[in-house]
Order: C-alpha cells, then structure tokens, then sequence
C-alpha cells in the first residue's frame, strides 16, 4: 500500500462553541504523484471540516492536514463520546482508500430561558399564569421554581416546585397570585412579583445565575363598579311602576269594582243569605230572624237623597193579604245619595220611610265614596238606632250584611248623615265643589202579625 494516514491523538475534547484541531498526518509511499481527498465520517461530521479538503504529494513525501471541529453551542450537539473517522481516497488508486479513526467528547453546558405567560393577570380572588422554562443546553437539567413578591399584600404559589427538562425542550409550570385581602369596592391595585428558575448545574461546575422574570397581577373589587348603578335604576323601575299602578291600574280596578255592585248583585246576594239561614216564627206573624234584601220607599231630605225603584210600601202590603197573613215578605231596596259643602254643618238624606202596618228588615248596606273625600257618614235606622258611623278617608267602597236583620217599624226611616271636612279630587274628571256619598240598603218589607 503506497498510502499511509494517522491522527496525532486518537481523543479529542470539544468545547461547544469553540474551535479544536486535530493534526492528520499523511504519507506517499507510492512511486507517482497523488492527489488525495478527505472526508470525515461519523456523528461529528455535522461540524467537523478537514483544511485543506485536497492534499497533493510526491513520491516518498509526507504532509498534515488539519481536522477542525466547531461544534455549535446549542442544543443539537448533545454532550458526551462518541467516534469519528477521517476517509481519506486517492485520486488516482481508489482501491487504497484509508480510515483512521479517533473519538470526541463534547463536553457539557447548561443555558435556559423562562417566560411568563401571560405576563399580566387581573382578577378579584387571584391571577393564574403559566411559567415556561426552555432548555437550551445539552445536557438534562432541573430547574428550581421560586418566586419573589414584590409586596406582602400579594403571594405566588407555584403548582410544582421543580422541573426536569431534556435539551431542546420546553416545560410549563402553573401558578397563581393570590391577594392577601380582599377588596370589595374601590380602584384596582396592581401587586408586581418576580418569578425564578434555578437550574442545578453539572457536576463539578458552579451555579449559573437564576433567570428572573417579572410580572404583575391587578387585584378587582368584588363588587363591579356597574352594581349600584343598576341598583338605583332597578329602584327608579319598581317606583315608576308602583306610580303607574296607582295613576292608571288601581282606579280602572276599583270602578269596575263599584260598577259591579248593582241592585241586582244585592239582591242575589240577599237571597243566598236568605235560603241558607233557617226560618223562624208561624201563620200569620212576622219573621224577625230572617234575612232580607232590599226595598223602596219615600226617600227625601235636604240632602236630596233618591229613592231607587222597587216595590212600593202598598205592594208590600198587598203581598201579604194575599198570602192570607202568612210571614212572607217583598225583598225591598233604596238608596241615597248625600252632598255637602266644606264648613255648612252636617247634610242627612232619607234612604227609606216604612209604611204603615209594615216592619223593614235591614240587611244589607253598601256605602260609596267615589270621590275620596274626607269626613264623616252615619246611618241610622229608626229613630236612635245608630247602624253604621264611618270616617269618609277610610274607604270609596264598603259593604255590610247582617245575618240578624235590623228592624224598622212602620213610621221609621233609614237615613244617611255626612259632615264634609275635605272635598276629594277624582283622577281624570273635573273637580267637585261638593262632597258625595251615596248608599245603597237592602232587606224584606213584612207586615205586621194581625191577630
């Protein structure tokens, strides 16, 4: 063989990101001049290069060439051993292609990065983050975690105390900022802290310094700053419809109210009274006990009361001589209605006079203040009998039954009284210069027992 290669030393150690030479030694032992090309083999070829890549020698003459290793500083080039070779070929023979091998230690370092993601959090009970170490090393590492706040009024807790990471990748740790009181109202305040990552270094080798990262969490009242305008406008809801229920629905409720209490729904009412209490006394005598309705009669005063339609005291008579002085009587109805003025003394209105020979079973009394006025009203039946003596401010509708009837003998009258002290103002109609209360009575017209 006329070809003879050697390497200086059969290891090398490479530092990352440096330079080292390796001397190649080459021999032509051969009878003509060769020319010879080098090519290096194995996982270092990647940043390994041979100056100068061709070599030409005469017969029986030597030279070197040099093997240069630039392994990068990052992550690609793990550390440790591992061998190479050199292919150096002949232009003219290459049958007498030689390999010399050797091996190369890369030697190890640690360098990594953190971020925070994201850097900046807001919330009212506390921020959460996301801590990401990358390792940009050749070697494994494990990182340390700590934080450093920047205040006492806030706290960084980290969900994982340490991580391990392999060259050329990344790991994330959560963590959460928590405020060490909590604010119910008020501005915003931001708490700013420091988080840390502590790789443990290689054996033999001092620390690296922590990488430090910074960050800010923004601590929220509780309560939002919208909550008491939407208090007071919910308020300013509820009192425009409280306004709007008595400006329009409540009077709309209250005449429907008065415009369904009619003569007709007293009198069906005096009747259901009537069929369900039981029937006292005998042939030809009166019936105290019994419910009555209502019934007409001679109605008058300088109030001006209005008798309503209804049987007369004659036709109650009639029906009971035609019932051949039995106790049945003719429902019987009246009423009245009262003015008077602010200051003129009181006003009385005659609802009902009985008739001779007759006796007026009072039962039912509806009285009415569609007005609102204010005042006094009294009904009287008979001569002292005081039924009913009510405050005009009190009520604008309001109705009385009586299971025991209230009798009024022949001769004897139901009468209401008002003293007006306040006129009333009705929503939606013209001001009355009067007080008004009108009364709408109820009961049976029956004769008196003849012997």
């Amino acid at each position: 063989m006329s070809l003879t290669a050697s390497l200086d030393a059969s290891a090398v150690t490479v530092v990352p990101g440096e330079e080292t030479t390796l001397p190649l030694q080459i021999l032509n032992s051969g009878r003509t001049v060769e020319e010879y090309h080098f090519e290096v083999v194995g996982a270092c070829a990647a940043y390994t290069a041979v100056e100068p890549a061709v070599l030409s020698l005469y017969p029986g003459d030597s030279g070197s060439v040099s093997v240069m290793m630039r392994p990068p500083r990052d992550s690609t080039v793990l550390a440790g051993e591992t061998t190479f070779g050199v292919r150096v070929t002949p232009a003219g023979d290459r049958g007498e292609t030689v390999v010399p091998e050797g091996r190369v230690t890369v030697l190890p370092f640690t360098e990594t990065t953190a971020e925070l993601v994201p850097r900046s959090s807001n919330g009212s009970r506390g921020g959460r983050h996301q801590f990401a170490v990358d390792n940009r090393g050749n070697v494994p590492v494990t990182v340390r975690l700590g934080a450093r706040p920047g205040t006492e009024q806030a706290r960084v807790v980290f969900a994982a105390s340490e991580l391990r990471i392999e060259p050329g990748h990344a790991e994330f740790a959560k963590l959460r900022v928590r405020p060490a009181k909590r604010m119910w109202r008020g501005t915003p305040v931001t708490h700013a802290f420091q988080v840390f990552a502590a790789p443990e270094p290689p054996e033999g080798e001092e620390p690296p310094p922590p990488v430090l990262v910074d960050g800010s969490y923004q601590q929220d009242p509780i309560l939002p700053r919208w909550l008491p305008r939407a208090l007071i406008t919910a308020a300013l809801l509820v009192l425009a419809l409280v306004g709007l229920w008595y400006a329009l629905l409540r009077p709309a409720v209250k005449s429907a109210a008065r415009e369904a209490v009619t003569p007709e729904a007293v009198r069906s009412a005096a009747a259901a009274d009537r069929s369900k209490a039981p029937e006292e006394g005998g042939q030809g005598g009166a019936d105290p006990g019994g419910s009555a309705s209502a019934g007409t009669g001679p109605g008058g005063g300088s109030g001006g009361a209005t008798p309503s339609p209804g049987p007369s005291a004659s036709g109650a008579t009639g029906g009971s001589g035609s019932g051949g002085g039995t106790g049945g009587g003719a429902p019987t109805s009246a009423q009245a209605r009262v003015q008077d003025a602010v200051g003129g003394g009181a006003n009385t209105g005659t609802a009902l006079t009985v008739p001779a020979g007759q006796t007026f079973q009072l039962t039912d009394i509806v009285v009415q203040n569609p007005q609102g006025d204010a005042g006094t009203v009294t009904v009287t039946a008979g001569e002292d009998t005081r039924v009913l003596s009510l405050g005009l401010e009190n009520f604008r509708d309001s109705d009385y039954h009586f299971v025991t009837p209230i009798l009024v003998p022949a001769g004897g009258k139901v009468t209401m009284t008002i003293d007006c002290r306040r006129i009333g103002k009705p929503v939606g109609a013209p001001a009355p210069s009067r007080c008004a209360t009108s009364m709408f009575l109820g009961g049976t017209m029956r004769p008196d027992a003849t012997d």
